[in-house]
């Protein structure tokens, strides 16, 4: 629209039109008052019935909340107005008529389930505590792809429809590719290793990974945005700093660039940046630890994986986020590396934050033999990845990396309760639109 103001941008003394959506409508008799509201805020329109054109009134005072409307008029000083102005509208345009009748309340006055708000998501994204928690996962994104582009990263895009996954053929989407049989990928790892193996040696990606696991969690999603990092001539222990970094950055960005979305979150005064310097727990003495917390039913034993409660009980007992390190070869994919001198422990790790895992990751297996053997070891057949284990024959280096859940980061930040109120459309077991 040409010639708009921002309601954030009206100044005293100004002749303004704004747009946007009816916030409320108050009518106190001989004066009435029309909050509109768009993506920097709300201002106060008011309506004094006794100096304006009966047609303006009438329009201002009968279009129904939710309404787009676009106002033009005088900005005047108004200290008892939300915002300190208000407007005195000479013409009003209603844009788009809402429904009298809404399916949930975008001021939030009005508490509604979580499936009503992803079922009229245009709606629930409204409300300011709606659009915080975007505006700040979009920081977090902007915020990594600077750290990552910091220590010379470049970003790559991988394919997404693939021949098989990178674990097998388990919990993948099948679709029909020109009559072919073929998948959603559940990961881009194969194919940042393969990319890391070239000139470009440090990559990451942020897109898209899809997972047909039968969950039905407040923390799992069958589509999510991934978070990937790969890199040559490094180990494990230089991919644990990037993800470290990586949060830190993460945090650090929302908390200077984004108060006034904390703020509608009532986060600002208790929105914290981790200090560097996660602990590094090994795999045993988590284990040991975990147990020693006493709040599980049975004891875990090597070669368990932690389950979420494992992980709460040992998120709680450390207080922020920390690593798990030298894991089971026997439950860490065949890709990771095992150490030369104790093949049953890997050199794969994961970053956890005191409510749920946000990374794994580890060094990888760069030689051919021992890659192929990894395949077997697991029962998988290598032929099926030719593509990926004939590069492994021409000089690939060694090399680390990690994934990491976005909307966990995000969710893990703002203690939001679901996961999927870090995603726009969410997609799960029931959710298949909108």
């Amino acid at each position: 629209m040409q010639d708009r103001t921002y309601t954030a941008d009206a100044r005293p003394g100004e002749r303004v039109t704004v747009a946007g959506w009816v916030h409320e409508v108050r009518d106190l008799g001989g004066i009435a008052f029309l909050i509109l509201r768009d993506r920097t805020g709300r201002i106060q329109v008011k309506f004094e019935k006794d100096t304006l054109d009966d047609e303006l009134v009438e329009t201002g005072l009968g279009v129904h909340r939710e309404s787009a409307v676009s106002v033009t008029g005088g900005v005047e000083e108004e200290e008892r107005a939300p915002t300190g102005v208000e407007v005195v509208p000479e013409s009003m345009e209603v844009l788009a008529e809402a429904d009298p009748e809404l399916p949930l309340d975008p001021t939030g006055k009005v508490d509604a389930e979580l499936s009503t708000r992803l079922d009229n998501r245009t709606l629930d994204l409204r409300s300011d505590a709606q659009q915080a928690i975007f505006e700040i996962r979009a920081e977090v994104q902007r915020a990594v792809r600077e750290r990552f582009r910091e220590i010379g990263c470049t970003e790559i895009t991988t394919p997404k429809i693939v021949a098989t996954g990178t674990e097998g053929g388990t919990e993948l989407f099948p679709i029909t590719y020109f009559g072919r049989e073929a998948f959603m990928n559940q990961s881009p790892q194969l194919f940042k290793q393969l990319i890391a193996g070239t000139n470009l040696e440090r990559v990451f990606e942020i897109a898209p990974i899809f997972r047909a696991e039968e969950h039905n969690t407040p923390r799992h999603l069958n589509e999510a945005t991934s978070i990937d990092f790969e890199a040559t001539f490094i180990d494990h222990a230089e991919a644990m700093d990037v993800a470290e970094g990586i949060v830190c950055a993460a945090y650090e960005a929302v908390a200077e660039n984004r108060a006034e979305e904390l703020e509608a979150l009532d986060l600002r005064g208790e929105f914290e940046v981790p200090e560097e310097g996660f602990p590094r727990i090994a795999y045993e003495e988590a284990i040991e630890r975990i147990n020693a917390t006493g709040e599980l039913d049975e004891p875990l034993v090597w070669g368990d994986d932690l389950s979420t409660e494992a992980e709460k009980a040992l998120g709680e007992e450390v207080g922020g986020h920390y690593f798990v390190t030298d894991w089971p070869s026997e439950i860490k994919p065949f890709y990771i590396q095992d150490y030369d001198d104790d093949p049953e422990v890997s050199k794969g790790f994961d970053l956890n934050h005191p409510r749920m895992e946000l990374v794994s990751g580890g060094q990888r297996e760069h030689r051919y033999d021992e890659l192929v053997a990894g395949f077997e070891q697991q029962g998988l057949d290598p032929d099926q990845f030719a593509y990926y284990t004939e590069m492994f024959r021409y000089g690939m280096p060694p090399h680390a990396g990690w994934g990491m859940g976005a909307e966990r980061l995000v969710v893990t930040m703002l203690g939001l309760e679901n996961i999927r109120e870090a995603v726009l459309f969410p997609r799960d077991r029931q959710r298949l639109s909108p």
